[in-house]
Order: C-alpha cells, then sequence, then structure tokens
C-alpha cells in the first residue's frame, strides 16, 4: 500500500514537472511572437517619430496598465515586502534595454543591431544562469542555442543591406546583455510575488527612469490618432501583455532556456514583414528560419523523466 502510495505521488510529480515546463515553453514563445509584432506596428506609425520616444511610449503605457492590473488584484503587497535591489535591478534593464537596442539599430542599422542583441542574449544568460546561479546547462541547451543564433545570425546576413558601425555593435551588445539580466532579476522577484505584481513593478520603474526622454517627443505627432493607436498597441499587447506571459513561462522554466526561446522573436518579424508588408525573403533568411525553428523545437521536446525531482540536480535546475 505504503509503495502504491510511493508511485501515485511519484508520477503526480512526474506530470506536474511536465505539465509545467510545457506550458512555460509556449507562454514564452507567445510572448516573443507578440515581441515581434513590434518593428511591423512601428512601420504604422505617422513619419518623423524618434525611436527613443517610441519606446519611452511602450513601457510607459504597458507599466502602468500593469499596475493598474496589479492594483486591482491586490497583488503588489506591502512596501517592505519587495527586495527594492532586485526591483530596481530589473526596472535598470528593462529600461538600459529600450536606450542601448534603439540607439544600436539607429547606428548600425535593424538587421545587425538586431542579429547582435538577440543573438547574443541566449549565449550571456546560459553562462549567467551557469556560474552565477546554479543552473544546469543540458546538452540540448547547447544544441539549441547552437541552431537558434546560428539561424539568428543568417537571419540578418539575408538582408538586403548590412551596416557595420562600431558603436553600433557595442550598444546592441549591451541591449542582449541587459535583456539577459532582466530575465534573471525577474526569476528572482518571482519566487516571492506574483508575476503581475512583478512585471508591474519593474515596467513601471523602468518607465519612471525613461520619462526624461519624453521631452523629445514632438506633441503635434503625439496627438495624431495613429501616433496614439500605435503608443496602445505597443504598450498594452508588446509590453504588458506579453512580459505577463513570460514572467508566467519563467516560473516554470530556467532564465536561460528562457532567452533561447526569445529567438523566436525575430523569426516571427520576418514572417510579419513578409505577410503583411510585401518584403521579398532571401535564401539565407529562409535557412535561418528553418535553424531557429529547429533550436526552438529541441527546447520545446519534453525532458526525460526523471521522477518527482525531475527538471533539477542536487538543487540545480536543468536547462
Amino acid at each position: 500500500m505504503m509503495g502504491s502510495c510511493a508511485a501515485k505521488r511519484r508520477l503526480h510529480g512526474e506530470l506536474m514537472g511536465f505539465s509545467n515546463r510545457q506550458s512555460g515553453v509556449f507562454l514564452v514563445l507567445a510572448a516573443a511572437m507578440l515581441w515581434g509584432t513590434s518593428g511591423t506596428a512601428q512601420r504604422f506609425a505617422p513619419g518623423g517619430y524618434d525611436p527613443l520616444v517610441i519606446g519611452a511610449l511602450r513601457l510607459l503605457v504597458g507599466g502602468a496598465a500593469l499596475l493598474c492590473l496589479a492594483v486591482w488584484r491586490r497583488e503588489l503587497g506591502h512596501f517592505h515586502d519587495w527586495n527594492w535591489p532586485q526591483v530596481l535591478g530589473a526596472a535598470l534593464c528593462i529600461s538600459s534595454y529600450q536606450l542601448c537596442f534603439f540607439a544600436g539599430v539607429h547606428l548600425t542599422g535593424v538587421a545587425v543591431g538586431t542579429m547582435v542583441a538577440i543573438g547574443c542574449a541566449p549565449v550571456l544568460s546560459g553562462f549567467f544562469g551557469h556560474f552565477l546561479f546554479g543552473e544546469r546547462l543540458r546538452p540540448r541547451w547547447w544544441l539549441a542555442t547552437l541552431l537558434a543564433v546560428t539561424g539568428c545570425t543568417l537571419l540578418g546576413l539575408g538582408s538586403a543591406a548590412l551596416h557595420v558601425n562600431i558603436w553600433g555593435i557595442l550598444l546592441a551588445l549591451g541591449a542582449g546583455l541587459v535583456y539577459a539580466a532582466y530575465n534573471f532579476f525577474l526569476k528572482a522577484l518571482l519566487a516571492r510575488h506574483p508575476p503581475t505584481a512583478v512585471v508591474a513593478v519593474a515596467s513601471g520603474g523602468g518607465a519612471l527612469l525613461l520619462l526624461p526622454v519624453l521631452w523629445r517627443c514632438d506633441p503635434l505627432w503625439l496627438l495624431q490618432w495613429r501616433s496614439v493607436a500605435v503608443a496602445l498597441y505597443l504598450g498594452l499587447v508588446t509590453l504588458a501583455l506579453s512580459y505577463w506571459l513570460l514572467a508566467r513561462g519563467l516560473r516554470g522554466l530556467p532564465a536561460s532556456t528562457v532567452v533561447t526561446l526569445g529567438l523566436a522573436e525575430p523569426v516571427t518579424a520576418t514572417l510579419l514583414g513578409l505577410v503583411v508588408l510585401g518584403e521579398r525573403l532571401h535564401g539565407l533568411s529562409a535557412a535561418g528560419i528553418v535553424l531557429v525553428f529547429a533550436g526552438l523545437l529541441v527546447l520545446a521536446a519534453p525532458l526525460p523523466r526523471r521522477g518527482a525531482g525531475q527538471g533539477r540536480i542536487g538543487g540545480r535546475e536543468e536547462t
């Protein structure tokens, strides 16, 4: 009888581990696909916009929406419940990402800037997770990351025009670095707080840090209905909803795995460019899409069952 109960508990643990991991994978992929729509959405904004202002508006709208939701659900808790150095770290990362990424893309172009920022993030995240947080990097992570980063590189090389600027590349590297770090701050906060509260506080803090950027905004541009529509879409969908999905996915996955899954973003952007904007697909870009999909499939596949402790070895989280 005791053996039967132990077997049932073990099976329950296996099923829960599988369920948490698979749902986490799909939540993060959904978030990455939403991020991939941001570039297409910006193309519908009136001419003359400042990319830094777009980034600041995205954080402001999304952060405000998440804070309202967290307050309505009474999830923020008390002031002293929060680890404020971690909150500040997350806020600095999400705000710095906007500045580094958009400035890097402005200097070195969309193809190179995106390729460097998004391509370096999984590698940086893997090393952060392994050396600072004890995450065990399984062979499947190395294979998936190699496939996805190579695919992302081919996506960039398949662009019609490439422009290399050393300062732009350094800024794009900085964007990849802070994006990787942001996921670890988020995961640390999720250990004590609900996902909505965590992304609300982090995004709200990041929005406050970027408020001075809004002084660059032309009021006449902001009053146009298309400007308002783009700002609302970017803030509510590509930030508020996507980061809420990301936070929920992070609860069941290592941060290094989450960052690699985020490489679905450039694939989504490329496919939207084909379907919505009528862009042409080059051979290298097509090969890149296939490789990224292959890498994502490697990560999405179920882990071998290890009993109730599946997914952890000696207290170290497996990637």
